[in-house]
């Protein structure tokens, strides 16, 4: 066997197969037929635990009404009432939620309601500390009177502990539900909650627009003045640089340049139309002629000259004239006296007309003259309104910016004056986004305690936990149970289970050595078909099997009291029945408890033999009933040397001559872990056989005891599951009963004998 086998510790696992790291449902069945009575035990006791609850609960009723956020908000404008849509975010949904779960809105519930008066909320009994002192009968004095503002916290908490207010999934509607003992009051409490919140809502836009019309009065005073000011400051400039503003917003001097302008224009144009009429009837004057006998007169070019009545007239008679003077020539010749009498009279008609058009021309030249001067006038009226509108221009650009600050100061001034108005009447007509859509009512059925939830949670929890502490509890068992744990924490087979025998308690009574006894007695006297039977015969296979041929065996176990003294004694009695030579070892010489077992106790044995140096022949003695030999050890002496004894020379010849002389040589070795007797002596045999005793030595014992001795590690042969219980360990196991029945007790025949 490998010295360097390396254990592992051992976890306790509900598997059939050691390498599987799954659970099937034979192995969850396995669990549960080992753990059922922990599981049932809690499930029942947390079931019981839910049925106290719910007859100990007081039935509570629970009241909810639905209050929707409206997306449309009413305002109220100069000529009608209208609505606007908004849009209203999750989160805005959630502070509504958080404002209607408010402190301000509880305390306005609890004193619409009195509820600092009503003794669910603030209680009737004495105090929990009253009655704390109360249990230990101290008496801690009288229960000071809460001041109301203590009161009032103790109602809010109260009050808050109840209340439950949701979304109704991604809608704008939130469900203010309330829990009270009274199911009238709870429809009362959840009803006014809504109307609490909506009446808040309502009060914080009153005082929001209450506060935004005294700071916009305040800032309209500010605004008024400071665009009273901008126009005083513009007027002053104006003042100050003689600057006038004409009605389209032209200063005085562009306008009045316009205007001498349109005048100058004209005045060019009257000059040239006089100079044109002056110039017309001067070429009219040079056709004068001073000849008497000719007579001519001017044409009527000139409009004044047509126009004129004097000159019409003059040239009216002077046709006349011209008319009878020729019919009076051909008539009675040129000489004549009335011809020459109208000649004369043409003659003065014709100067009296070239008298009227020079009297027209020294009028157009007077006109032509006073054209000239209005003309002049006019020109420099224009270049001195230019030299003086140079400077007025410039201050133009710093009254453009007066004038711009103070428009804007009125802009500013105007729109906060609407904003007041419209701030006063929505103050005189308020409204909110929030309104009632389902009024709460008595709820006909409690909504706690649910009486059937709770012993379902109550059951289910009770099995949840019973199957933690069930698995917790095998997890937790450091012991031996099956075949499979104590092979795969050794690494080595399991070669027998042996059945905890039961024993008679009067037997009991008398001393310990009685029952080992007993035991023993138990275990050499069972029927060759049973399953004891068939596991000792394991053990005989397992040594004869041996590869190495070994005959000396030492039975050793973790700690006394694991019964390897019964199974060596036992297993010695079986093969020894069967024919084979066997001789059978008390080792361990401070407890005895093999020799006391089959009647030697004063018996000379080991101790003498290599203390006196005794004869092995003459020690030896040859059990007449269960016909094996025996070299009982010194009941009267416990050696304090008892290792230097069994590692000393004589023992070692001992059992080299042992060893050729029989067919097995057993010895009952001490206790590994308490003793060093087998570390000192473990070279001497071929094989170890580990005794282990179920349910009872821990895995990190076996281990530590099997890793104490290199040589333990090396050469143990096998283990033995000892003290088994058959029923429990089957249900470890998982095997049916079928392979168990297979076993009999029946006593043996001759012939099977």
């Amino acid at each position: 066997m490998n010295i360097a086998r390396q254990f592992s510790p051992y976890t306790p696992a509900i598997d059939n197969d050691p390498d599987s790291g799954t659970l099937s449902m034979l192995q969850i069945r396995d669990f549960l037929g080992r753990q059922w009575r922990l599981i049932a035990l809690v499930t029942a006791l947390l079931t019981v635990v839910g049925t106290a609850y719910i007859a100990t609960s007081p039935f509570r009723y629970t009241a909810q009404a639905d209050m929707i956020i409206d997306t449309k908000r009413v305002t109220w404008t100069q000529t009608e009432m209208a609505s606007e849509n908004r849009s209203i975010e999750d989160a805005a949904v959630e502070s509504e939620i958080e404002t209607t779960k408010s402190e301000k809105v509880v305390e306005a519930v609890i004193r619409r309601l009195r509820l600092t008066e009503d003794p669910e909320f603030v209680g009737s009994g004495p105090g929990l500390r009253r009655r704390i002192f109360s249990l230990f009968k101290s008496d801690s004095g009288p229960e000071p009177e809460p001041s109301k503002e203590e009161l009032m916290r103790r109602v809010v908490d109260a009050v808050k502990a109840d209340l439950r207010v949701t979304r109704l999934g991604r809608s704008y509607i939130e469900q203010i539900a309330y829990t009270s003992l009274d199911r009238e009051k709870a429809a009362t409490i959840a009803n006014a909650f809504a109307d609490a919140y909506i009446e808040d809502q309502l009060q914080a836009k009153f005082e929001a627009t209450r506060r935004a019309t005294a700071w916009l009065e305040q800032r309209i005073g500010e605004l008024r003045q400071q665009a009273s000011n901008a126009y005083k400051e513009v007027q002053d400039f104006k003042s100050e640089n003689s600057i006038i503003i004409g009605v389209d917003g032209k200063l005085a001097s562009e306008v009045e340049l316009d205007q001498l302008g349109i005048a100058l224009a004209k005045a060019r144009a009257d000059t040239s139309q006089a100079r044109a009429k002056l110039d017309r009837i001067s070429r009219v004057l040079e056709q004068r002629s001073d000849k008497e006998n000719r007579f001519n007169i001017p044409d009527p070019v000139v409009t004044d000259a047509l126009s004129n009545p004097v000159i019409t007239r003059l040239r009216q008679q002077f046709l006349d004239n011209q008319n009878k003077e020729s019919e009076w020539s051909s008539r009675y010749g040129g000489d004549h006296t009335a011809a020459r009498n109208l000649r004369a009279e043409m003659a003065a008609l014709q100067r009296a007309i070239w008298d009227e058009i020079s009297r027209i021309a020294e009028s157009y030249k007077s006109e032509l003259q006073i054209a000239k001067s209005q003309e002049e006038s006019i020109d420099k009226r224009m270049i001195e309104v230019f030299q003086n509108s140079g400077s007025t221009r410039q201050s133009q650009v710093r009254l453009r910016e007066l004038e711009t600050a103070a428009n804007t100061y009125r802009g500013i001034y105007e729109t906060f004056l609407s904003r007041f108005t419209q701030s006063v009447q929505q103050q005189s007509f308020p409204s909110t986004e929030a309104r009632v859509v389902t009024v709460a009512t008595p709820p006909r059925m409690p909504s706690s305690p649910k009486i059937g939830l709770t012993l379902a949670l109550a059951s289910l929890s009770g099995l949840a936990l019973g199957i933690l502490l069930a698995f917790g509890r095998e997890h937790m068992n450091r012991q031996i149970h099956t075949r499979a744990q104590l092979e795969k924490l050794l690494g080595v087979s399991c070669l027998a289970v042996l059945p905890a025998f039961p024993q008679n308690k009067s037997v009991l009574r008398k001393r310990h050595a009685t029952r080992d006894s007993s035991a023993f007695r138990q275990i050499s006297e069972v029927a060759p078909f049973s399953a004891t039977a068939e596991a000792l015969r394991y053990i005989k296979v397992a040594i004869d099997l041996h590869p190495t041929g070994g005959k000396v065996i030492g039975i050793v176990s973790a700690l006394p009291g694991e019964g390897k003294t019964t199974v060596a004694t036992g297993f010695a009695a079986f093969v020894a029945k069967n024919g084979a030579r066997t001789l059978l070892i008390d080792a361990d010489l401070r407890n005895p408890s093999m020799s006391r077992a089959l009647g030697y106790v004063n018996t000379r044995g080991l101790v003498n033999m290599v203390a006196d140096k005794s004869d092995f022949d003459d020690l030896v003695i040859t059990d007449s009933k269960f016909k094996f030999d025996f070299l009982p050890s010194s009941t009267r002496m416990k050696p304090s040397h008892s290792s230097d004894i069994l590692n000393s020379p004589a023992m070692k010849d001992m059992l080299r001559a042992a060893e050729s002389n029989y067919d097995y040589v057993l010895v009952d070795l001490p206790p590994i872990l308490p003793v060093v007797d087998v570390k000192a002596v473990a070279h001497l045999f071929d094989a170890f056989v580990l005794v282990v005793e179920w349910g009872s030595t821990s895995t990190d014992e076996i281990v530590k005891a099997v890793r104490a001795s290199p040589i333990v590690s090396e050469r143990l042969l096998g283990a033995v599951l000892n003290k088994a219980d058959e029923a429990v360990m089957r249900r470890f196991e998982g095997y049916s009963d079928r392979r168990y029945t297979y076993y009999t007790n029946e006593p043996a025949s001759a012939e099977t004998v």
